[in-house]
């Protein structure tokens, strides 16, 4: 059997890239996503095991303490993380795996799988593109948007590190290079 993919996209907030990627799983739905562990409570039409693993802190930080996550963050006083168990599966069985992960976590996946992870960076057209984005989903305080800009400016500034890059400037062209990636990769 054909070793499987890692696929890792990674995008500032506000790029477009959760758009994205619905529309890749549903021209590619052969393509395994990710579903990670995490501490917060479950909502109102979630189910465990498909929007994410529902762990308690203590069986989290066991699962960590274990070196059981490739990536994991605290996030508003919640944990997730990736599960080495399920990428390595996933590879064992041929599975394409799709992962969206932020910067350090594309740092952990290249640490442990090297080129075996494959990362698209998906690039806004520029910082006040972005910031026009943020502001007019009008969800985020003035505050929230600008740490978000602060975020984006370094994660930005790595764009050059990851395998491939895709400028999401108009989503229909963005997303047309995204599944060519995706193709080269699958057929690599």
């Amino acid at each position: 059997m054909e070793r499987g993919k890692i696929l890792v996209i990674v995008a500032p907030s506000g790029t477009g890239k959760s758009t994205l990627i619905d529309k890749l799983l549903v021209d590619f739905p052969h393509i395994k996503w990710s579903v990670s562990y995490t501490t917060r409570p479950m909502r109102e039409g979630e189910i465990n095991g498909k929007d994410y693993f529902f762990v308690n802190e203590k069986e989290f930080l066991r699962m960590k303490e274990n070196d059981e996550f490739v990536e994991w963050a605290e996030v508003h006083s919640n944990y997730y993380g990736t599960h080495k168990g399920f990428i390595n599966d996933g590879l064992k069985n041929g599975d394409i795996l799709l992962f969206d992960v932020d910067v350090q976590g594309c740092d952990s996946f290249k640490d442990i799988y090297g080129e075996e992870a494959q990362i698209i960076f998906i690039e806004p057209p520029s910082l006040e593109h972005l910031e026009q984005r943020l502001r007019k989903r009008g969800t985020e305080s003035n505050r929230v948007i600008q740490e978000r800009l602060n975020n984006a400016k370094r994660e930005i500034e790595r764009k050059d590190d990851f395998d491939y890059k895709v400028v999401n400037d108009d989503f229909e062209g963005a997303y047309l290079n995204l599944k060519a990636v995706v193709k080269e990769i699958l057929e690599s």
